[in-house]
């Protein structure tokens, strides 16, 4: 919605940014989060279409006496519209909106962990990045940080983001890039560590940042840090954006030290 009531910004829509596992998609977790999105919906629900009066018979004036009205104007149309968006607003939440993209990176069988190739078994597995198995190098963590960029501008924005395993890793990344120093940070980290190969602050969310500010929020379930000096920007100063860090303390994929190093590296959660 766009426009103000009583000087404040008129509500609009809340929009977040779900982001998959690894070896999912966007459209499979979406599937995977549905009674998420129906208690969001229930939380936050749209308002109700405007009423639509039905014509009354002409038999129902009949004996009446004419009214006169006073002459109508653009002006009180434009008054009394304005009046209906307030109260409207006043009355409803505006909404949520899920957004589901996929990453980029196509997986092939020997990416999948577990994977039998003797089912073939077609999977729709995609991966945001893949780890690099001689470092803790992030292989197309540039593409997919490119492609969550990309959704967030092609949704004019976002209020929060939420992801799974490594989408909860995503987020956190994505709350880090959209703080407002963070690019300080990243040039100072490869100034003071020129042999770690440091990863630069990511081309177009400067400008995204500048847009549309800060996230007001973030979800990790399952997440984890990205290790190694090359991504220690991301979280040094420690991510000030509110993190919900949801650990599975039974998770076989994801140890939850790991969960517990998201954590720390979070404004707030030294100790915990």
């Amino acid at each position: 919605m766009s426009g103000k009531a009583n000087g404040a910004p008129a509500p609009r829509k809340l929009k977040i940014l779900m982001l998959h596992g690894y070896t999912q998609s966007g459209s499979l977790f979406h599937g995977k989060t549905r009674s998420l999105e129906k208690i969001l919906i229930k939380a936050f629900p749209p308002p109700p279409p405007p009423p639509h009066n039905k014509s009354l018979p002409a038999s129902a004036f009949s004996g009446t006496p004419p009214i006169s009205f006073p002459p109508f104007t653009l002006s009180h149309f434009s008054n009394t519209t304005q009046r209906i968006k307030e109260q409207e607003n006043s009355h409803h939440s505006p909404g949520v909106t899920l957004i589901y993209p996929t990453a980029p990176i196509l997986l092939h069988p020997a990416d999948i962990p577990g994977f039998d190739p003797s089912t073939q078994e077609s999977r729709d597995a995609y991966g945001w990045w893949k780890k690099s198995d001689t470092s803790d190098e992030y292989t197309g963590l540039e593409d997919g940080l490119a492609t969550i960029r990309d959704a967030i501008k092609d949704a004019g924005g976002i209020d929060g983001v939420m992801g799974f395993s490594q989408g909860g890793c995503a987020a956190a990344l994505v709350a880090s890039l959209l703080e407002p120093d963070r690019p300080a940070a990243f040039a100072a980290h490869q100034a003071a560590h020129p042999d770690a190969h440091a990863l630069a602050y990511p081309a177009g969310w400067a400008e995204l940042q500048r847009e549309f500010g800060q996230l007001k929020f973030a979800v990790s379930y399952s997440g984890f840090y990205a290790p190694g000096d090359r991504y220690k920007a991301f979280y040094e100063p420690k991510i000030r954006t509110k993190v919900l860090s949801v650990i599975g303390s039974l998770d076989s994929v994801v140890g939850e030290d790991r969960s517990r190093g998201l954590v720390e590296r979070c404004v707030g959660g030294e100790g915990r």
